[in-house]
């Protein structure tokens, strides 16, 4: 029987802690699944003012850490919660982290992002030796901590704590690579020759993720679909050659839910809980999230559309926007949860004062109204110009809120297209990223909602697809020793 893997994630957010977004969703979900099938994990992440003033009940492991900065060593605490058997280390340094957000404001990223995560990155060697961890798997995440693979190989080769562990780097989306500008180099305290093309340059920058996908073992995205694309020219973000050049250790694992939270049968947030074989919940769901945004309630047995997403041109807003009053114009009602680019706060305020009744829109995130759109709304958009993998869909599917997406991506992996005539399939997908696409397949969808019968058969579909992080856990454990067994031939054949 194989022994129980140690596994130490480094990610820059995780639920219930912090969070911006999927990556902090995935963070929280996967170790706790890994710990459930046997493996022993571990999550480092910085101490954010968030966690500190959202009451968790943190002990101090360690005082006065030392952590070499530039020419100096700078001392931080850390702090410790366990958590479903997984102990989650918090890294402190006020000055870094004690902030109202976790990488920028509204006007945009906060100036010192390449001293805050090189510390955070450097960090998690000294952690090891004072806490005496040494992991089999070092999984990190984004590239807030893809540095960690670069200073294993590179500067941490020879520390007994880390040179026999394997690395794992997660690219959870691949437009945000962390990109600095070259004067800042010397902070990484890293060989210049390691700045070049075959490097951590990039267009006469630095690109943190970069070096995460260089340097690591074994490289995953968040759904098969979209560790193919991003090796295009369309989706490569101008790193698609050096995602060539890792095809071979290149894969994806489409990420899984928690139904512990997302569970319509079992949701506290939710007007009435429901399941497949009884669905009388789902209306008293509708009619709560209708009188929610005030909708006109003589639209009740109209298909009500609902949106939970970030408000930005990725997400497909500019679709949305282009279609939105010809949308409007249908029997449909559509309520909006998100905030984002300033342009859609505008566009999507505007028309909730133009379409009252016909459109409800909240310029907030709002976790009850989000859980609330799921159950009560009949069919989920979600345009996506790119899309790696996407969690509101699956929340979506287990709801019975049919998605109408875009063939791209983890929609692509997890949304099986309708048949009409064999009555198979959970959801609606169209192709070309244009608007007059987008409303033809919604329009599709309502048509198909008109046949009761049809309808409760595609929620059923849905409803019993099973994304839990059990599977995704399997697959990440089989992943971990396959990176192992590539570390261990690599250092024989030395």
């Amino acid at each position: 029987m194989d022994r129980a893997l140690n596994v130490m994630f480094v990610v820059s957010e995780a639920v219930p802690f912090a969070k911006t977004g999927g990556l902090a969703d995935v963070a929280g979900s996967l170790p706790l699944a890994l710990s459930k099938a046997g493996l022993r994990v571990s999550v480092l992440m910085p101490l954010y003012g968030m966690i500190r003033q959202g009451g968790s009940d943190l002990t101090k492991a360690i005082t006065d850490l030392e952590i070499p900065f530039d020419f100096f060593t700078l001392k931080g605490d850390v702090y410790s919660a366990v958590r479903d058997g997984v102990t989650f280390y918090f890294v402190e340094r006020d000055e870094f982290f004690d902030r109202r957000q976790l990488y920028g404001t509204p006007k945009g990223d906060y100036f010192d992002n390449l001293e805050r995560f090189v510390f955070f990155a450097k960090s998690f060697l000294p952690l090891c030796q004072a806490l005496e961890l040494k992991p089999d798997i070092i999984h990190c995440h984004d590239w807030q901590s893809a540095l960690v693979p670069v200073y294993v190989r590179e500067k941490w080769q020879d520390e007994a704590e880390v040179n026999q562990a394997a690395t794992v780097f997660t690219i959870h989306n691949l437009a945000y690579q962390g990109l600095f500008a070259k004067e800042k180099y010397h902070l990484l305290d890293l060989d210049i020759s390691l700045f070049g093309i075959d490097g951590l340059e990039f267009y006469d920058r630095i690109n943190f993720l970069k070096g995460g996908i260089l340097w690591s073992d074994v490289v995953t995205t968040v759904s098969q679909q979209y560790s193919r694309e991003i090796q295009t020219p369309e989706f490569g973000c101008g790193l698609e050659g050096v995602l060539q050049t890792r095809a071979e250790v290149l894969t994806g694992i489409v990420n899984g839910v928690d139904y512990t939270v997302w569970n319509p049968a079992t949701d506290n947030l939710i007007a009435a809980p429901y399941t497949p074989t009884s669905l009388a919940g789902k209306a008293n769901n509708k009619k709560a999230l209708m009188e929610e945004y005030q909708l006109d309630p003589t639209l009740q047995e109209a298909p009500l559309l609902g949106i939970v997403s970030r408000l930005a041109d990725q997400k497909g807003f500019d679709l949305l926007a282009a279609i939105l009053p010809e949308l409007l114009a249908d029997n449909v009602t559509l309520v909006i949860l998100g905030t984002g680019e300033e342009k859609y706060h505008k566009l999507l305020s505007q028309a909730a004062a133009e379409y009252k009744g016909k459109i409800g829109v909240t310029i907030a995130f709002d976790n009850r109204i989000a859980h609330l759109i799921e159950a009560g709304a009949d069919m989920f958009l979600m345009p996506s110009y790119y899309e790696p993998c996407g969690l509101n869909q699956i929340y979506s599917l287990k709801y019975g809120t049919i998605p109408v997406v875009r063939a791209t991506g983890g929609l692509v992996d997890t949304i099986e297209p309708v048949d009409i005539k064999k009555k198979t399939g959970t959801g609606f997908l169209f192709q070309e990223y244009s608007p007059e696409a987008f409303l033809a397949c919604i329009r599709e969808a309502c048509q198909a909602y008109q046949n009761k019968t049809l309808w409760k058969k595609i929620m059923a579909n849905a409803m019993n697809r099973d994304f839990s992080w059990e599977s995704s856990a399997k697959a990440y454990e089989s992943l971990y020793r396959q990176a192992l067994a590539r570390k261990a031939a690599e250092r024989s054949s030395a």
